[in-house]
């Protein structure tokens, strides 16, 4: 018997896609042990790291006892996924082919279409070569956090689908991956206005412990 947990993850206290698997754990009632990785300081790019994710990428999962002992996953998605498959209750996806497409859907919106353009690489890039002073980088983040919370509202409000949560009355990939904009957008003290369907949802989460659990201000490295 050991008292190892059976994941091990590999994250940073402000990283949205490492919120997402927080959560998804939480949720799933899994046992994880959590390795601080230093984004700022660049211990993303260290050898050791790159030898895990060969973009820096965070977060990576390890499942020690997986049908790939110590197999190493990255992509957010992939990891939820995963997880989906590994402990399949609570199920984070809806039933039926087109509620589950649904929920990667609205998932994606948040995941893969709005996070990636606001991401400390981006953020290197655009402040470096880009030549975008700090105002620029602000008005940036402002624009790309706006432009996709507000199409997701669009998306949320429109659809009967939508219940007390993105689809139905129970959570979902599509809340937990929603959750993660917001949370990062509260970090950099960035609001987006008329997003009513997204703060209602937000608050419904936000009373769920899984949730309240993996807020970045209660990880280790967050600034006291």
């Amino acid at each position: 018997m050991t008292d190892t947990p059976r994941f091990l993850l590999y994250a940073f206290w402000r990283t949205s896609a490492a919120y997402r698997v927080r959560v998804a754990l939480a949720l799933k009632g899994l046992a994880w042990e959590e390795r601080f990785v230093d984004n700022d300081k660049g211990e993303n790019r260290s050898p050791d790291f790159l030898r895990l994710n060969p973009l820096g990428g965070l977060p990576v999962l390890i499942d020690r006892m997986g049908d790939t002992p110590d197999g190493v996953l990255t992509q957010s998605l992939a990891i939820l996924d995963y997880l989906e498959e590994a402990a399949p209750e609570p199920a984070l996806l809806s039933t039926g082919a087109f509620g589950r497409a649904r929920v990667r859907s609205i998932a994606a919106m948040a995941a893969a279409d709005t996070h990636p353009l606001i991401t400390p690489r981006i953020k290197k890039y655009l402040t470096g070569p880009g030549g975008f002073d700090d105002a620029a980088w602000r008005a940036w983040q402002e624009h790309w956090f706006t432009t996709g919370l507000q199409a997701i509202e669009t998306r949320l409000a429109s659809d009967a689908e939508t219940g007390t949560f993105c689809h139905g009355d129970r959570v979902t990939m599509a809340d937990v991956c929603l959750a993660s904009l917001i949370v990062v957008m509260r970090v950099f003290k960035i609001s987006v206005p008329e997003i009513p369907t997204i703060d209602r949802i937000m608050a419904r989460c936000e009373a769920i412990e899984a949730f309240a659990r993996a807020e970045p201000m209660r990880q280790q490295g967050a600034p006291a």
